[in-house]
């Protein structure tokens, strides 16, 4: 760990155009503020890039000073990777751009932009790409974890859309990797998360998306065992148009939800459809909601997709207190429903949820080792978030998030999405994550980062060679 010394502090301002930040500068909580207030974590200065040169001047300067190093996009990382204590914060927050271009139907964005960016500038043009649920997360750090969302039945992981990326690599150096160019690194980028580089721009390939039909059905949270027996046999087998993800939930105090089922324990879907709005009626492809049991309330209408996008932001703003796990599952046992059952009824705070995300579908037609993702026969992705506005509630919220964990893990597939990681892991927690392609992802960092300079991340080390 270096010390930043007044002189070389201030050298790097001059070589920068983006702003630098520390403890000693007005607005310092601001820049090192992140979506999951439940990090406070104080680095020795935040570097604002501005562009790649940026990116290169920042890197070469934590290499050379010898400080820790830790890369922040979006700033949703849940564990607050993005953040170091006495480090430096390469922030890419300024790099907030989108560039359409409708006749290839592909999207070039900055490293620092947000869902919301992408969807609004796609969306123009009637396209879009399958990430996320929250317009505020950050395209790179979903991106690199593989990324998935409202359109992954239908259109893959966001991985699966990814053409290139431009990549800062740790010895300052620049690179575009693709299918043909640097495809190893192009192949770990694919789901490893930020352990190759800082990636200053991504082009993706964009697909037909406009208007899509929104809903969302809840049941008392004692119908959980019928509602997830029958979920757990109907989606897989819907057609790909049609992704609900499961919730655990209290309803939230506003609308669609009327006043008399507000703050009720609740489990529920929240669907997204994409097919022909003009030929399939929306009531008619979800009538089935009524199968496993009479709903407490059923909303549905055809709403723009950004829309969709955005509608839980007002949910979840910045500053709140985050702990989350998560798990991969091929199939909901009963063993499993049970747990879901007992911590259901136990929510802790108004916020708190737990999620089963389908993955099923469109990334199933992707091989096992075509990309780094290591979990292509998975069903879903689950999550459990503890979350409330109250630092008080830290500890409980984190309590039943990793009771909860403790209880469902042994009924899973053994390894997490990385974004859904609570906190920086074992090494067996990450290799159990990646399985069959980690020791590859070990020998593309041995060429791409021999010295693990990108460490700040759930971390894998370069292999012996």
């Amino acid at each position: 760990m270096g010390d930043i010394k007044a002189t070389a502090l201030e050298s790097l301002r001059e070589a920068l155009r983006g702003a630098v930040v520390t403890p000693q500068d007005p607005g310092y909580d601001e820049a090192r503020g992140i979506y999951n207030a439940m990090i406070d974590r104080r680095p020795a200065a935040v570097a604002g890039c501005a562009d790649v040169a940026d990116v290169v001047t920042v890197v070469s300067f934590a290499h050379d000073t010898g400080l820790d190093l830790a890369v922040r996009g979006g700033g949703h990382s849940g564990p607050g990777l993005c953040l170091v204590d006495d480090g430096l914060v390469l922030d890419l927050s300024p790099m907030r751009w989108v560039r359409v271009d409708p006749a290839t139907n592909t999207a070039q964005v900055g490293g620092g932009s947000l869902l919301g960016d992408l969807d609004h500038a796609s969306h123009t043009f009637g396209l879009a790409v399958p990430a996320g649920i929250v317009s505020t997360t950050g395209v790179g750090g979903l991106t690199l974890g593989g990324g998935h969302g409202y359109l992954t039945r239908r259109y893959g992981l966001t991985i699966d859309s990814l053409v290139s990326a431009d990549v800062v690599l740790a010895d300052g150096s620049f690179v575009t990797a693709s299918a043909d160019d640097h495809p190893d690194l192009f192949w770990a980028l694919r789901g490893g998360g930020g352990n190759f580089g800082v990636v200053t721009c991504f082009t993706f390939r964009l697909h037909p998306v406009h208007t899509v039909g929104f809903a969302v059905t809840v049941w008392p949270v004692d119908r959980t065992p019928e509602v997830l027996r029958w979920y757990r046999d109907f989606l897989p087998a819907a057609p790909e148009d049609l992704f609900g993800f499961f919730v655990l939930l209290a309803v939230p105090p506003g609308p669609p939800f009327p006043e008399p089922i507000h703050g009720h324990k609740m489990c529920g879907v929240v669907w997204c459809y994409t097919g022909d709005l003009e030929t399939d009626r929306l009531d008619e492809v979800l009538a089935v909601v009524n199968d496993p049991a009479p709903p407490a309330f059923h909303f549905a209408t055809p709403m723009p997709y950004p829309t969709l996008q955005g509608l839980f932001d007002p949910l979840l703003p910045p500053g709140l207190q985050w702990y989350w796990r998560g798990d991969f599952f091929d199939t909901i046992s009963d063993a499993a429903i049970d747990v879901h059952l007992k911590y259901g009824e136990n929510i802790p705070t108004e916020l708190s949820t737990m999620h089963l995300y389908p993955v099923d579908g469109a990334p199933r037609r992707v091989g096992a080792d075509d990309t780094a993702w290591g979990y292509r026969d998975a069903v879903w992705s689950g999550v459990i978030a503890g979350i409330d506005p109250d630092p008080a509630n830290a500890e409980p919220i984190r309590q039943w998030c990793v009771d909860y964990w403790s209880d469902l893990h042994p009924h899973s597939m053994g390894g997490s999405y990385i974004n859904f990681l609570g906190e920086r892991e074992s090494a067996d927690r990450v290799r159990a994550t990646y399985r069959g392609n980690y020791d590859r992802l070990a020998a593309v960092k041995r060429t791409y980062d021999p010295e693990n300079f990108f460490h700040a991340n759930q971390n894998i080390p370069p292999s012996a060679g």
